[in-house]
């Protein structure tokens, strides 16, 4: 009983801490009528491998897992791309939560969408979820210096699409 008792309180922890995250997390990437159950699939994954999630870097790990997840719905559903995202976020699932809403500014998801997925992912992480150093790194699966340089090279291109569709 002891060990469950224990897995049960790690897992009520997470998801006190970390379930808004992912919630936002998903609404920013896909349908937004999707992000709390997207979410809530990530949660379950979470307690289902519960041994494999580590400890020191549970954020990563569960944005990790996130990515796949949102790999898996757009496999199973017509993707929706960045220049379609709609208007506005549904206020009855998301709420109004400044951050999601800043999806909907046209110039930003224009220029978004004219970078590589890859950078969009990486831009994304960074200013969205707030990761950067070893946290970006790991949810990347690659070294510190590969995740800084990625960022660093998703940055520009996102200014070079910037400065592209100022001067249309």
């Amino acid at each position: 009983m002891g060990q469950e008792h224990e897995d049960r309180r790690w897992f009520t922890g997470v998801v006190e801490e970390h379930s808004r995250a992912l919630v936002r997390y998903f609404a920013r990437r896909g349908p937004v009528q999707d992000a709390e159950d997207l979410a809530a699939d990530v949660l379950v994954t979470a307690w289902r491998r519960r041994d494999d999630v580590p400890r020191e870097a549970v954020l990563p790990w569960l944005y990790t897992t996130a990515g796949y997840t949102l790999a898996n719905h757009r496999r199973k559903h017509a993707d929706l791309p960045v220049a379609e995202l709609p208007e506005r976020p549904s206020p009855a699932r998301v709420g109004t939560d400044p951050e999601i809403s800043a999806i909907f500014d046209a110039e930003v998801r224009g220029a978004l969408g004219a970078v590589a997925e890859r950078d969009r992912h990486i831009l994304l992480l960074n200013a969205w979820e707030g990761l950067d150093g070893a946290e970006l790194a790991q949810v990347l699966g690659i070294s510190r210096s590969g995740a800084d340089a990625a960022l660093s090279r998703a940055r520009k291109r996102l200014r070079e699409a910037w400065t592209d569709r100022l001067h249309l």
